[in-house]
């Protein structure tokens, strides 16, 4: 499913009463939200506006719990992780428990550090099936989404859930969740705004298959839904 907006104010908000509206039926249908956030200045605007005066008191934040689909192998308090950004913007302003809170500890090798992550989500699963209730995902300018980066051996993981690897294409070590850990979703959600982003989004979802070059095309959820939510500069190539 494709949502179109014309601005990304106006995508941003969508995305927002989207968010609100899958915590809502979660917390319905099994008591919790387990929602899988992204990293990026995209997704900042997103935790925003979920701590404003008008999003804030729409969910029942004690009862979301919230994982990292990738991280970027530095301290926890360096400006380029994930979880500083979504601690900034979104956990410390609604003063989120740390006990909802399942971040990835970088602090390891990242391959212990992924072996550990994935125990996590297990232990939070309870050795059931995996499947998050919300998976946020942007795109890069090169087709790459969560640290899946084109021409890497993690593309074909058809095993382990999160995987740490290095890329050589950003000179860095990162741990991500793996294409069948996403697929395994209830819902999953890309957030992609402007134009630099227009032909990535028409090499996923208007060219062959080929996932070497575009890796993002391996979301493709099993049970779960896939919404796009792209403005208009985002989505003129479509």
């Amino acid at each position: 499913m494709i949502k179109r907006y014309d601005t990304p104010d106006l995508l941003i908000a969508g995305l927002a009463e989207f968010v609100v509206a899958t915590a809502k039926e979660s917390i319905k249908r099994h008591g919790r939200f387990d929602f899988v956030l992204s990293g990026g200045s995209s997704p900042k605007r997103l935790y925003e506006l979920l701590t404003s005066a008008d999003y804030r008191d729409k969910i029942a934040w004690k009862k979301v719990f919230f994982f990292f689909g990738d991280e970027r192998n530095v301290p926890s308090d360096h400006p380029d992780s994930n979880y500083l950004m979504v601690k900034r913007s979104l956990f410390e302003p609604l003063s989120i428990d740390t006990k909802q809170i399942f971040p990835i500890d970088t602090s390891h090798a990242p391959e212990q550090v992924a072996e550990e992550y994935e125990n996590e989500i297990k232990a939070h699963f309870k050795n059931d099936k995996c499947s998050f209730d919300l998976i946020l995902l942007g795109l890069g300018d090169n087709s790459h989404t969560a640290s899946l980066f084109p021409h890497t051996e993690v593309l074909h993981e058809t095993k382990a859930l999160v995987k740490g690897l290095f890329i050589p294409e950003v000179n860095m070590y990162r741990i991500t969740f793996t294409a069948p850990l996403i697929n395994a979703a209830r819902k999953i959600a890309f957030l992609v705004y402007g134009a630099s982003k227009a032909i990535a989004v028409k090499h996923i979802l208007k060219d062959n298959r080929n996932i070497e070059i575009y890796p993002a095309q391996l979301i493709e959820p099993v049970d779960g839904e896939l919404i796009w939510f792209l403005d208009e500069a985002a989505a003129k190539q479509l």
